[in-house]
């Protein structure tokens, strides 16, 4: 049973500050750590279940976050700041189960800590067929483009309750609820890991239960960036359509296609913000 563990770092247990979250600082240094062992237990508890094969793609900031030697020896470790496929790089229809692990809130959800989508400084929203979604959302769509269902979801709270509108039937692990953008209240490191552990063990007990993400095709998303200048230049993409000042469309029948466009008005929005 092979696994595909996506992994941020926003929604491990504790974090509520970008310097917790981004190097060299110290306080980073201690929360990769509280990130690795987050992976681990995902991992623990899937081999419970009977899963025998991990892909670990480290999806946050520059993606190399975790420490090779201290990753489960049963998984395999991908890692660093360009993948063509950004978060989902890896996954393929060979793949049994996805695993999103430490995900986020998204840029829409102001009662999310530290909520954004993909890129901060350029993206102020983003909707799925109407609904505002993270990046599990739109994570999802290369998900059922491989015919991989999404079955694990840990963060905060507004977190899985953005994840269940396209994948309802996913193990939701709660390690912590949301005060504000800089603020959650946050359960002990061990008990995130025993929660943690515990649903991904029964994910996969239940796999033949969970469907496909629930996302109706021809499928599209709504981007509203911070200016119009991201707007503008986003428009230079092929299938990219100017709905307002803000806002851009992208739509496609092809849910791969549409994830690989969204990257891609990422990627262009990431080289001018920075």
């Amino acid at each position: 049973m092979r696994i595909f563990l996506s992994t941020d770092m926003e929604g491990t247990a504790g974090v509520v500050d970008w310097s917790q979250v981004r190097g060299p600082a110290a306080e980073y240094e201690y929360y990769r750590g509280q990130l690795q062992a987050e992976v681990n237990a995902a991992i623990d508890g899937a081999l419970a279940a009977g899963g025998t094969e991990f892909l670990v793609n480290d999806s946050h900031s520059t993606m190399q976050n975790l420490r090779p030697d201290e990753l489960h020896g049963r998984a395999s470790y991908l890692s660093g700041k360009h993948k063509p496929l950004y978060m989902m790089q890896g996954l393929d229809d060979s793949f049994d189960a996805v695993f999103f692990v430490s995900y986020h809130g998204s840029a829409g959800s102001t009662s999310s800590v530290l909520h954004h989508t993909y890129n901060p400084r350029a993206i102020a929203e983003v909707r799925l067929n109407g609904a505002i979604t993270g990046e599990a959302g739109i994570n999802a769509l290369a998900a059922l483009a491989h015919g991989v269902p999404v079955v694990l979801v840990s963060g905060d709270r507004v977190t899985i309750d953005e994840a269940q509108a396209f994948c309802p039937e996913i193990e939701s692990v709660v390690v912590k609820d949301s005060v504000s953008h800089n603020a959650a209240l946050s359960v002990h490191p061990e008990r995130a890991r025993e929660l943690i552990h515990d649903g991904a063990r029964r994910a996969l007990a239940r796999l033949s239960d969970i469907r496909l993400p629930s996302i109706t095709l021809p499928a599209e998303l709504t981007v509203r960036f911070h200016n119009g200048a991201f707007a503008e230049l986003a428009t230079q993409l092929r299938g990219v359509e100017r709905r307002e000042e803000k806002v851009v469309a992208l739509r496609n029948d092809n849910p791969l296609q549409l994830y690989r466009s969204f990257i891609a008005t990422v990627l262009l929005s990431r080289g001018v913000s920075e």
